[in-house]
């Protein structure tokens, strides 16, 4: 029996610049050796697509979360430890379904699609103050989307964005394994738990309630008993931060490809239902997150022995970028014919709760955009973010002919 434990498994780099501006040589160095599974140095990275897709819903043999990165900085006694371990995304069985069912009817296809005007309103208002510039950082701009959609759900004025947005960017900076980080993600934390808290005890003490808002609703859950007071604050922050750092870098990939595609990138701005496609096609091409698991019971796949206690990344990315899984995977095709569908939302229990509402700011984005900003080109070389958190650029500098506002 081949083993894990055994030197014949590649090393992937995925925690270096090189790697995140272009990992795709790597990638096919690494399926050279193992088709779908190599090293990194923390543990193992899985990045085939069928075994990214048999394991992410393997809810028996693997534990979710951040335990590996709370222990890799020492901070398991300090309350951004306690949140790494405690939310949502990092536990399991009756207490995994009590947290998702206190939110889980805002996040709904019916829902989603109920929120559409918001959604509509605030890419309106962002290209109303952006699109005369003639020129942005894209990625600058697209933070401010996601967000306040969120926000919009919860009940919360956008107005807070610039007051937490550092901290923002800092929190998922902990996901790289880097001690230089360390600083970063803590100040970050200090400023996001005092906004969760403060907006909590405030909210509570004006006796209002919004029955529109998903924050009046989890301060209701919580007077029942079925909410502390700290996760009903963790669940503020997991939305909060969610909503910025995932939609927002999707978007910035998906425009990247559209600013390569004139055609494709026109016909958003004049068919909604072909944002869909595009969006699953970007969602294929270049998936931005790397779920992380924790290996809870040893068992065997695919001929390997996978010991208890080994981290475990799955990189979403490669998965839609495997050969074996999808002809040309590196093209870039709305119209792609193929049996595999993405799995960039993840699989099993843990699948991706915001799915639906992300998948629908970001066709309506798309379609406002591509109607506003015409002729979108490079002004620049893009900046990338770190691959491991969660992937995207850091920069993306563009020019554009702002569209007449009608």
């Amino acid at each position: 029996m081949t083993t894990v434990s055994e030197p014949n498994l590649p090393e992937l780099p995925i925690e270096t610049a090189e790697f995140s501006k272009n990992p795709d040589p790597f990638a096919a160095a690494a399926r050279a050796v193992h088709p779908w599974l190599a090293r990194f140095s923390q543990g193992l990275v899985v990045h085939g697509y069928q075994a990214t897709k048999d394991l992410l819903a393997d809810d028996q043999h693997f534990h979710p979360g951040f335990s590996p990165v709370v222990e890799f900085y020492g901070l398991k006694d300090h309350m951004w430890g306690r949140f790494m371990e405690e939310m949502l995304l990092s536990v399991s069985g009756e207490k995994h379904q009590r947290l998702r069912n206190s939110v889980a009817a805002a996040f709904t296809p019916r829902r989603a699609n109920q929120v559409r005007p918001l959604m509509r309103k605030v890419i309106c208002e962002l290209l109303d103050e952006w699109a005369p510039k003639g020129a942005f950082d894209f990625a600058e701009f697209s933070a401010h989307f996601p967000v306040a959609v969120v926000l919009g759900l919860l009940g919360v004025s956008a107005e807070v964005v610039p007051k937490i947005q550092l901290g923002l960017e800092n929190q998922l900076s902990s996901l790289t394994f880097d001690p230089a980080a360390k600083p970063l993600f803590l100040a970050g934390w200090d400023v996001l738990w005092k906004f969760s808290d403060q907006l909590v005890s405030a909210r509570e003490a004006s006796g209002a309630h919004d029955p529109n808002s998903l924050l009046d609703d989890l301060i209701e859950t919580k007077r029942k008993g079925l909410l502390n007071e700290t996760e009903l604050r963790f669940m503020l922050l997991v939305l909060v931060v969610a909503g910025y750092d995932t939609s927002k870098n999707m978007l910035a990939l998906t425009m990247r490809q559209l600013i390569a595609r004139p055609d494709a990138y026109a016909r958003c701005g004049e068919d909604l239902s072909y944002c869909g496609k595009v969006l699953d096609e970007a969602l294929r091409h270049s998936s931005i997150t790397t779920p992380y698991r924790t290996v809870s019971c040893a068992f065997e796949y695919g001929g390997f022995h996978f010991e208890k206690g080994t981290v475990v990344i799955f990189a979403t990315a490669l998965a839609g970028r495997d050969p074996a899984a999808y002809d040309e995977p590196l093209r870039f095709d709305p119209d792609r014919k193929s049996d595999n569908r993405h799995i960039a939302f993840g699989r099993g229990a843990h699948i991706c709760l915001g799915q639906f509402i992300a998948r629908a700011q970001l066709e309506e984005g798309l379609h406002l955009i591509a109607q506003r900003l015409k002729n979108p080109r490079l002004t620049a070389e893009p900046g990338w973010r770190p691959f491991l958190g969660t992937w995207g650029y850091r920069t993306l500098p563009i020019a554009f002919d702002p569209a007449p506002v009608d």
